[in-house]
């Protein structure tokens, strides 16, 4: 991994930022204060970005690249669209990592240090904290929400294909 120091919030790495889709939806100063907390990292291919297990604070925004998912060797998802997050799930429910997320091919992700939250929230008043966290966690239900959808498609096909299997079975005896 390629990791740079923490970004500046400058105008045109908002301006950057505002190009993600998850993202168009925040004010200057929210991202400014994203930036403060955030790295660029940059992963080969096959390289781990999150273990299953881990318990590290961080976020990722992918900006270019593709990422797989998998737990226990199984493939559960993929990620390849700019601005999709992943890792949001140990900052909602603070359990360990559940999956594995491993880079495919070159990747490049902006990762955001919520740990350092609180050395930034200091900076501001308590409202426009507040309104950063909500926006962040709009966010994450939007993500959370597509990804179930998802995984309950899945689930109805999977279903679906063991009922059909189960019936040629019965037919077979």
């Amino acid at each position: 991994m390629i990791e740079s120091r923490y970004l500046k919030d400058n105008i045109e790495n908002i301006q950057k930022l505002m190009q993600i889709p998850a993202l168009r939806h925040f004010e200057v100063r929210s991202l400014a204060r994203l930036l403060r907390l955030s790295k660029i990292r940059e992963y080969e291919d096959g390289e781990f970005i999150i273990r299953d297990g881990d318990q590290d604070p961080w976020l990722y925004f992918l900006l270019a690249g593709s990422v797989r998912i998998q737990k226990s060797g199984h493939e559960i998802s993929r990620i390849h669209r700019m601005g999709d997050i992943f890792g949001e799930m140990r900052l909602i429910d603070k359990r360990d990592r559940s999956a594995d997320v491993v880079a495919m091919g070159s990747t490049v992700c902006l990762a955001v240090d919520t740990s350092a939250g609180v050395r930034v929230a200091g900076e501001e008043s308590g409202d426009a904290q507040m309104d950063f966290l909500l926006l962040l966690y709009k966010i994450f239900a939007e993500y959370l929400s597509a990804r179930l959808r998802l995984a309950n498609e899945e689930l109805v096909r999977a279903k679906e294909e063991t009922e059909t299997l189960k019936n040629r079975l019965d037919e077979k005896k």
